[in-house]
């Protein structure tokens, strides 16, 4: 596990930053995203954390199962499991990882088309 500064994600975990709370339980933590990208945008994290998705997996592959299947009970009770979701863990700055607390985009509520380098 990282040893750097409390996170913000480790902030909203403990109530000290506003959030709005989808789910949470012994090991994971969702929350709306404050800058959706689709109409459904919850992100998942391990209430314990790791800097990115390989970190986790490495040290922790039963608490990665545990964020996996936090993004299906979210997309549940959302109501897009059986339309369709996302779930995505961007690692490292050329992936758009903002804050290195390893979490999960759970994206849906509408058609959200391909993704990645347009035209490349």
């Amino acid at each position: 596990m990282s040893s750097e500064a409390e996170t913000l994600f480790e902030r909203i975990i403990a109530g000290e930053v506003p959030a709005e709370v989808v789910y949470q339980d012994e090991t994971t933590f969702a929350f709306r995203d404050i800058n959706p990208q689709a109409r459904v945008h919850v992100l998942v994290v391990p209430r314990k954390r790791y800097r990115n998705v390989a970190e986790l997996a490495a040290a922790d592959p039963q608490l990665l199962s545990d964020v996996v299947a936090t993004a299906a009970k979210v997309a549940s009770l959302e109501g897009i499991s059986s339309s369709g979701y996302r779930v995505v863990f961007n690692t490292d700055a050329d992936a758009g990882q903002t804050v290195f607390h390893v979490h999960a985009h759970v994206l849906g509520g509408e058609s959200l088309g391909h993704f990645g380098k347009v035209g490349g």
